[in-house]
């Protein structure tokens, strides 16, 4: 279903050639409206909207770091020197989890929510659901951006059974008494329910449940990781993604399953970097690089070249469903980024190699370095569980070492445990495990 095919389906040279005015008039917006964007860009030379010229000169201009934003908080200015409106015409707060201190703030104006909800409602659409579907939530979205996604289900005139997080036994009661046919989760969460079945002799095969939304982590785009979820749930398999500061649900999957598409279209410009050099990458199909955001029509905290830390891989021909807007796959997140001898190690890239395997593992990984910090002295140590029942396959652990070696580039010491005994979770799995980590020199 494509929700609103005049714009999903325009050319994407005229969407870039649309999206400038707006750009401009959001650049106006920023030095007239938000002081931490008024002194950054002045410090950068560009003291007034014309300097800055438009989308084809947008990268002169610097990057937006998440730690730069967090430094303009005060206990008088809790959002941030960022915030360019008045609190008076806020009409929604957001905010992030405050694992590492104080929640970050995300306020909306009306308009901008209508834009978030507009972005989520064509990325979730996008997976193949509309009108009467029965589509299970499992997100806690409390205080959280992923409220903002859930509203988007009433746009799409779904049928939503909101269970949360926490409760397995509830969501499969809903799926057998209300027969769901969606059900919205993390990879790893659907990952968990599969085993749940399956140790209570549960066919999900047999359910009603035929599509399979997954977002919230890497995983869901993996060719082993799908796999396996759609052989346990005899359901397709489709991703989302978002990222809190730019718009929840920003790109959706359709069902041919090759990389998520833009649902922000003329809402949120996108860009390619070199995540070590910052300079930009072109957007032609098979590009890599680090995802980077601007937002083209945004009030209440609008961002500049805000640099998201999800390296992606981006195909930019058109798809057989009609969408004309680019697509990304995420392979990881350069802030959860390990580098052994000079090697990038991406944890999710590290999980599909080790799927390859199955059905002898069952998916679960454990990585766990031997220092703080992201450079680590080969081998990395990964613990990788094995399926139920599989016993300990003669010779498996250095297959898997050889395997990561071969197409990864790194050493690893890998080392094989039962099953059921690397944790699960309701929610986004941790693949890294610094618990048993030294502090590295100077710490």
């Amino acid at each position: 279903m494509i929700l609103e095919p005049e714009i999903e389906t325009l050319p994407w040279p005229e969407q870039q050639r649309l999206d400038d005015a707006p750009y401009r008039r959001q650049l106006e917006y920023l030095f007239a409206h938000s002081p931490f964007y008024c002194e950054k860009l002045e410090k950068a030379g560009f003291s007034k909207p014309p300097q800055a010229g438009g989308l084809a000169d947008i990268a002169q201009l610097p990057t937006t770091e998440k730690d730069e934003l967090r430094a303009t908080r005060t206990d008088n200015r809790p959002i941030g020197a960022h915030l360019a409106v008045p609190m008076e015409r806020v009409a929604r707060i957001y905010s992030t989890s405050g694992t590492t201190g104080t929640p970050s703030y995300i306020p909306l104006t009306a308009g901008d929510l209508e834009n978030w909800v507009t972005t989520s409602s064509r990325s979730y659409a996008a997976a193949g659901i509309g009108p009467g579907t029965r589509m299970i939530s499992t997100y806690g979205a409390g205080p959280f951006v992923a409220g903002a996604a859930l509203d988007a289900f009433s746009r799409l005139g779904l049928c939503h059974i909101p269970v949360g997080s926490g409760n397995t036994e509830r969501l499969m009661m809903a799926i057998s008494l209300l027969k769901a046919q969606a059900i919205a989760c993390t990879p790893s969460y659907a990952l968990h329910l599969a085993e749940w079945a399956r140790d209570r002799k549960i066919d999900l095969k047999d359910s009603s449940v035929t599509h399979l939304l997954v977002a919230g982590e890497p995983g869901g785009g993996e060719p082993a990781m799908r796999a396996q979820l759609e052989e346990a749930w005899g359901a397709q398999v489709t991703e989302a993604m978002g990222i809190g500061d730019i718009s929840p649900s920003l790109w959706g999957e359709c069902p041919h399953q090759q990389g998520m598409h833009l649902g922000g279209r003329g809402v949120v410009h996108i860009e390619l970097i070199d995540p070590d050099s910052g300079a930009s990458v072109p957007l032609t199909d098979g590009a890599r690089g680090e995802l980077v955001l601007t937002h083209l029509r945004q009030q209440a905290v609008p961002l500049l070249r805000f640099r998201t830390r999800d390296h992606v891989m981006i195909w930019t021909e058109p798809c057989a469903c009609g969408r004309t807007s680019p697509r990304v796959r995420c392979i990881g997140r350069t802030d959860d980024m390990l580098i052994v001898r000079g090697v990038n190690v991406f944890p999710s890239a590290v999980r599909e190699v080790v799927n390859r395997f199955g059905p002898t593992v069952s998916g679960v990984i454990s990585i766990r370095p031997a220092n703080k910090g992201v450079k680590q002295s080969p081998p990395l140590r990964i613990v990788v569980e094995l399926a139920e029942n599989s016993g300990l396959a003669d010779g498996l652990a250095a297959r898997i070492e050889n395997e990561i070696r071969s197409v990864l580039v790194f050493s690893t010491a890998v080392e094989l445990a039962p099953f059921g005994t690397l944790p699960r979770s309701e929610y986004k799995s941790k693949i890294v495990d610094f618990s048993e980590a030294r502090p590295q020199a100077g710490q």
